[in-house]
């Protein structure tokens, strides 16, 4: 802890604190250590960070803070009609039960199930209307959807004058957009456009959600605009069975700063070398390798990550790699010697989630919404320290945090919790450390008071207290009455009582109003950039001859998990690491399942074993995410199965304004490796090496 707070404050000293980036702060679903990192970067004087949802849903994000304000969950328990944008809830899920709701909407005949994507996916499966886009032409089959919406006067004109505004600009738009020419686009009837859109508009009820596979490919941010136009005009919001304002106990997704509406002009806050976009906090990951590799004065010069694992999972694996060598300081804390953490000076282990106070921040329900804290049910592993007891240690060896500063909180804590409070609040407003390093102070003073060993769970005292003060009605109707400091401590205790987790947010759907951060709380529905934007839409995407398939480099199947699970021991069958594809493709490049191959695109080659599936369309091929991970057995050895998608992808594919990656649109090609009949094993074995070499080249 001296050498790495010696090697930052170095760093610090020299460069100052905005040359220094941090990376992660909680796995997925595990959240809680890394709410302490604040304190290691309040420390450090961090100004730029990022995680993996800036390369998934900071476009959505920001789309999100310009029309609505706030965070929306949609209501697919209740809806008469659901839709889905590039997901497949079968297998990501993303909702409450979502398998068993599938199953009862898709029996129900009073209601309809509508996908979009570009996969026969197990959802699509079910769908009564599955609108199989070509791959990457979302935007364009969004826009028939609203344009048909406009044009065939199926807006909800009195729900529209009443709660939005913009309708003017945005009808302008959608009337002159030609409907048989982007349904030709799209790859999907007109005919079914249509009627998909006239079930959509007849409808009581519509709940729509988009995901990764919109999110991650083109025109991705104007897809994110024109999937809420959808259920905007036809006045889905604030209702049962549509979408609604949830309120979350911790918000990871709130309106980019610097970007809402009404509230005068704010200063846009942007990378220091790249000049992206800083959306919700989060510098784009697409753009950290060029902040790096640069000589620019401004340029990163250290990293810390935070189970994050970007050489990995961020696009164009070989750049990060030559980025993190750049670095002068590389800190990793994780649970997992991940690939990156192999090419970091300073590795830090903290115990699995299993081994220590847990808890996820993707509280989303509505109109009740839930939390919980995981207890641990193992000892951690010798040589380990939680998340919470690192960042303490950290901020302490920094000299950012002083025994003198909190000895006196220490003593108030072991008086109790409202003597504690009274001490917090007066040692906040004399000594601005104690505000700034909050969730470590808590951590050192009122975590050792906690039951159980919970100390980890110090930071959510604070949590339940602000969450109350700012949302004392929604807390009220869950049962935590009282004054601000009684409702608070009702709360924190349910938080430490209740191991199988409770509800701690109940609101009515109507509430969802009061959560539009924008002028009288209305919903905008016109957003110049995106209206601007859609001109590109006039030219249809350009196919590349050498590379004529698109790929989807990560897919969600059955058999294949996270990055989080390294263990290839599950993989026991070549056909769960294949490369899908249509029994089309497969028959003109003369490929039968199981056979091998070499995927190229124009950041590398692997070599896949083949998987024949109807489940693709022709020209559109797909490797599983989670793979080509290193993972090290009891007895040493060093394992990797499947191809690690990021070895194929680009950096310089991305979204014109959030700068999120293209994962889900690869032009690539795919080669037959020649069948000849070998003598013996040992030539197998050379073909196959030479094979694997071309796979690294």
């Amino acid at each position: 802890m001296s050498e790495i707070a010696a090697r930052f404050n170095a760093i610090k000293a020299n460069h100052g604190g905005e040359s220094i980036v941090y990376y992660g702060g909680g796995g997925q679903g595990n959240h809680l250590g890394g709410t302490y990192g604040d304190s290691t970067l309040k420390a450090l004087g961090v100004k730029y960070r990022s995680n993996a949802l800036a390369q998934e849903k900071t476009g959505e994000f920001w789309v999100q803070g310009k029309m609505l304000g706030t965070g929306v969950h949609a209501d697919f328990e209740h809806c008469e009609v659901a839709v889905f944008v590039g997901k497949n809830p079968w297998q990501s899920h993303g909702f409450a039960r979502a398998r068993a709701v599938l199953r009862e909407i898709a029996k129900d005949p009073a209601r309809s199930l509508v996908i979009i994507d570009p996969r026969r996916s197990e959802t699509a499966d079910l769908a009564d209307f599955h609108l199989q886009i070509k791959p990457g032409t979302d935007a364009w089959c969004l826009s028939a959807l609203v344009a048909i919406i406009v044009q065939d006067d199926l807006i909800a004109r009195e729900w529209i004058a009443e709660h939005a505004t913009g309708l003017e600009a945005v009808e302008h738009k959608f009337s002159r957009i030609p409907i048989s020419e982007y349904a030709e686009r799209c790859g999907v009837p007109e005919g079914q456009l249509r009627a998909a859109a006239h079930r959509i508009a007849r409808a009581s009820s519509v709940a729509m959600m988009e995901d990764l596979g919109m999110q991650m490919s083109v025109h991705s941010t104007l897809g994110s605009y024109l999937q809420r136009l959808v259920w905007l005009l036809t006045g889905n919001f604030a209702r049962k069975g549509t979408n609604n304002a949830l309120i979350p106990l911790v918000a990871i997704d709130a309106a980019s700063k610097g970007n809402s509406l009404g509230k005068g002009d704010k200063v846009e806050k942007l990378s220091p070398v790249v000049g992206a976009k800083i959306i919700t906090g989060l510098v784009p990951c697409n753009v950290i390798p060029e902040e790096i590799l640069t000589d620019h004065p401004k340029r990163y010069r250290a990293m810390l990550v935070e189970s994050g694992n970007p050489v990995h999972s961020m696009a164009d694996s070989q750049r990060w790699r030559d980025a993190m060598d750049a670095l002068d300081l590389v800190v990793v804390i994780d649970v997992a010697m991940t690939e990156t953490a192999r090419l970091a000076h300073y590795i830090l282990p903290a115990p699995s989630q299993y081994e220590k106070y847990e808890a996820t921040y993707f509280n989303i329900e509505f109109p009740n919404n839930y939390f919980h804290l995981r207890r641990p049910v193992f000892d951690a592993m010798p040589g380990t320290l939680p998340e919470p007891e690192i960042h303490a240690r950290l901020t302490e060896a920094l000299g950012a945090l002083k025994p003198e500063d909190i000895e006196p909180l220490k003593a108030a804590a072991q008086q109790g919790r409202m003597q504690f409070a009274q001490m917090f609040f007066m040692a906040a407003m004399s000594n601005p450390i104690i505000a700034k390093l909050a969730p470590v102070v808590l951590y050192r003073t009122l975590g050792p008071t906690l039951p159980d060993g919970a100390a980890a769970a110090a930071v959510l005292w604070g949590a339940c207290h602000l969450f109350v003060q700012g949302n004392k009605d929604a807390a009220a109707a869950a049962g935590f009455v009282g004054d601000s400091f009684t409702a608070g401590e009702k709360l924190f205790e349910a938080v430490l009582e209740n191991g199988s987790g409770f509800v701690f947010s109940s609101s009515d759907y109507e509430h969802s109003w009061n959560r539009i951060k924008l002028p009288d709380h209305k919903v905008n529905l016109a957003i110049p950039e995106m209206l601007t934007e859609m001109e590109k839409l006039t030219e249809p995407l350009q196919s590349l001859a050498d590379f004529p398939y698109i790929l989807s480099a990560g897919e969600r199947r059955t058999d294949t998990s996270n990055t989080i699970i390294r263990n290839p021991d599950g993989y026991k069958k070549e056909r769960q690491l294949a490369l899908r594809m249509s029994p089309h493709d497969a028959g003109a490049l003369d490929l039968n399942d199981g056979e091998r191959a070499i995927l190229t695109t124009r950041r590398g080659s692997a070599t896949v074993s083949i998987q024949v599936s109807d489940m693709m369309q022709a020209g559109h091929i797909s490797i599983p995410n989670g793979l080509g991970l290193d993972f090290s057995g009891a007895d040493g050895d060093v394992r990797r199965v499947g191809v690690a998608p990021n070895e194929l992808t680009s950096l310089e594919d991305r979204d014109f304004l959030a700068h999120t990656p293209w994962h889900k649109y690869v032009p690539a090609r795919v080669e037959k490796i020649p069948c000849t009949k070998l003598r013996s094993r040992d030539v197998q074995l050379q073909y196959r090496a030479r094979a694997e070499a071309s796979t690294l080249e």
